[in-house]
């Protein structure tokens, strides 16, 4: 069995004494184990590194192995993202939520076109969080937990959309929340592609779609707790003016 591929390196971990195991985020192949040989060298360790991109080739004796990977550095990110708390700890969330989240070797081409697009706006598009929020967006929905935030979920209306229903995922109006307004979510501007990339906008974008991550996916997943990188994401959002 084999196949070649490019990906977003997700996880890496030292495997004997000189082997690593790495887990990718393809695009024709989905989320992918493999052992790298060699992989925990001061030479091959440095592009294995999370955020990087690589052409990858698997190989295993039988589909379920968990086989070996060859690989080329495509791009390595480290220099531009680990220089700045904020991008690295941005980096982190999607890794791991990447890694948390996505079934092993289900595939996912839209989502791994807005990882790179994520990725690569990245310690040089000053509004990166926004195009986040969007991303996680994608992540609920491509785990069919999406949101639905066109028109209100009592009344139908497209207008004074204020909040977002923890029940169904749908977007409520101020008339259509009356007296549950309290329990609602925030529909901060961002989550419909409005928002003025303010951290306040921001963490309230991501507290709605924290809440589905954990309530959905997680629940989905057997109560598994939400990756910490996430919540310093958050916590570094809140220390830094976005």
């Amino acid at each position: 069995m084999e196949w070649r591929d490019e990906g977003v390196v997700l996880t890496l971990r030292k495997h004997g004494e000189t082997a690593a195991i790495i887990e990718v985020f393809t695009r024709a192949h989905g989320r992918h184990a493999g052992v790298v040989r060699g992989g925990a060298s001061r030479k091959i360790a440095p592009t294995l590194q999370p955020g990087s991109q690589l052409d990858v080739a698997w190989r295993a004796r039988l589909e379920d192995h968990i086989g070996t990977f060859t690989t080329e550095p495509v791009r390595s990110r480290a220099a531009a993202l680990m220089g700045e708390r904020l991008t690295l700890a941005g980096l982190n969330a999607v890794t791991s939520l990447l890694s948390f989240a996505l079934p092993e070797r289900e595939t996912h081409p839209d989502l791994y076109r807005r990882t790179i697009a994520l990725l690569d706006m990245m310690g040089t598009a000053p509004h990166w969080p926004l195009a986040y929020v969007r991303w996680e967006l994608a992540l609920l929905d491509d785990l069919g937990f999406g949101l639905d935030l066109a028109t209100c979920a009592a009344t139908g209306s497209a207008e004074n959309l204020c909040y977002v229903s923890p029940r169904s995922g749908r977007a409520v109006s101020r008339d259509g929340a009356g007296e549950w307004a309290d329990r609602m979510l925030p529909l901060a501007p961002s989550l419909v592609g409005k928002g003025d990339g303010s951290g306040e906008d921001i963490r309230e974008a991501l507290k709605t779609t924290g809440y589905f991550l954990e309530s959905r996916v997680a629940h989905a997943l057997g109560d598994r707790p939400i990756p910490e990188p996430r919540q310093l994401f958050l916590d570094a959002l809140r220390r830094y003016s976005v």
